[in-house]
């Protein structure tokens, strides 16, 4: 075990000072984001709106950033990555602030659709500067420890929002409204922050690169090859193909992961604490499984590693779906949300490796904004089943469509990716 975690330090150490700026600045936003996500749909229902308010808000987020990642995208292709992070994250800051403090219903939707389009700006840029600033050879290690950093972050910040609201009802009598605003506000205090390392972000110049050769017919053969590399068509065909499975993902993941302190508060009338606890306890269990997710690589390839840590996750949503246990529900929650996350950085790792690096930051934003659109569309369905069937029936529908929309996108995700066109794995 010492071994092991001294070989990811000495991994971290090997990162230049851009990425681990980067990464610092990321614990901060994820911390600040994981007080304010896990403590937001609270704080609508503690203003006595129904779910409906809570789904429309979260459709009209989604629809925002959808509708911005691919401007964002070009935008950051155009003016460079380190400018739009910055210009997101302090926008972002900005509008969570309004967030914490508007009331009324109109000015929530309101904020709710800026918040969406404002992190858009940031969110796009994120993966393709790491990618900028790493070698090929170490993005699925770089990826995986900064996808892992990140989700302890969000640990942290997801225990912190719930204790600081509880903490604040039971110390100091403050009412449930207000004291959620604190938390919101404390949230977004601490994303302010990672400015601080975001301002020494050096932007990383285009480097062209020039392939000198004595042999005229190689290097004609060499440029051909490139150039086919490079070809519009053959890059969008695989953004597109790509962008079909995070469809799929994107649409389930949308039935059910933005109510999941929902479902515990009203299946199970969790208090804040726990709803807190148990979503930071799948955060931290996702982050093992992220470093754990390299290993497996190496054994059978991205592909195999990305669609085994979706099928096994499966049967564990529906366990949570139709459980009536705390216990069990809660254990079937960790599992699924380690194991279906952990996919994540191979995922980012796939979607730098099937497009040429011109085509990078589209195929990012392609990616995000299609996942955004999943969730868009099922904010609002999900609040309806919810609302129509009732906490027990009304969750256990979604589960069930998540499910299943999981198991399509993972057996097409295999067909396309691990079968029709083989990836050049680094084992």
């Amino acid at each position: 075990m010492t071994r092991w975690l001294r070989n990811w330090v000495l991994t971290i150490n090997s990162f230049n000072s851009n990425i681990k700026m980067f990464m610092l600045a990321n614990i901060l936003i994820q911390i600040g984001m994981g007080i304010f996500m896990v403590m937001y749909n609270l704080y609508i229902r503690g203003l006595g709106y129904s779910e409906t308010v809570n789904g429309s808000v979260i459709s009209i987020n989604s629809l925002a950033t959808a509708l911005m990642l691919i401007p964002a995208g070009l935008l950051s292709d155009r003016f460079g990555r380190k400018r739009l992070i910055i210009i997101g994250t302090t926008l972002t800051a900005i509008v969570l602030f309004g967030r914490s403090i508007v009331t009324h219903e109109h000015p929530i939707l309101m904020f709710g659709f800026m918040a969406g389009t404002v992190w858009a700006l940031a969110q796009v840029s994120g993966v393709p500067f790491l990618a900028e600033n790493s070698k090929p050879s170490e993005r699925m290690h770089l990826f995986s420890i900064h996808f892992a950093m990140v989700t302890v972050a969000n640990v942290v910040g997801n225990l912190l929002g719930g204790i600081i609201a509880d903490g604040l009802q039971a110390l100091f009598h403050i009412g449930i409204v207000e004291s959620i605003r604190i938390s919101l506000i404390v949230g977004t205090s601490i994303f302010t922050i990672s400015l601080i390392p975001l301002l020494k972000l050096k932007a990383v110049p285009k480097v062209k690169v020039e392939k000198q050769t004595d042999d005229v017919e190689t290097s004609g053969s060499i440029e051909a090859e490139e150039a086919n590399e490079a070809s519009f068509k053959k890059n969008f065909k695989m953004i597109v193909l790509f962008g079909l499975s995070n469809l799929m993902i994107g649409t389930g993941s949308g039935l059910v992961i933005p109510y999941l302190n929902l479902y515990f508060a009203n299946r199970f009338d969790a208090s804040n604490s726990y709803v807190g606890l148990v979503i930071a306890f799948g955060s931290a269990m996702t982050a093992v499984a992220m470093l754990i997710g390299p290993v497996l690589v190496k054994k059978v390839g991205k592909v195999r590693s990305l669609v085994i840590f979706q099928f096994v996750s499966i049967p564990f949503l529906f366990i949570t779906g139709f459980t009536n246990s705390l216990l069990i529900a809660s254990i079937g929650f960790l599992l699924r949300q380690a194991l279906m996350n952990a996919g994540n950085p191979i995922t980012s790792a796939i979607a730098m490796d099937v497009v040429h690096d011109k085509y990078k930051g589209l195929a990012n934003s392609v990616n995000q904004m299609v996942f955004n659109l999943g969730w868009a569309m099922m904010g609002l369905p999900a609040a309806w089943l919810v609302t129509t069937y009732g906490n027990y029936w009304g969750y256990a529908f979604t589960f069930s469509i998540t499910g299943c929309l999981y198991l399509i996108a993972s057996t097409y995700f295999y067909f396309i990716f691990g079968r029709k066109y083989r990836l050049k794995e680094d084992k």
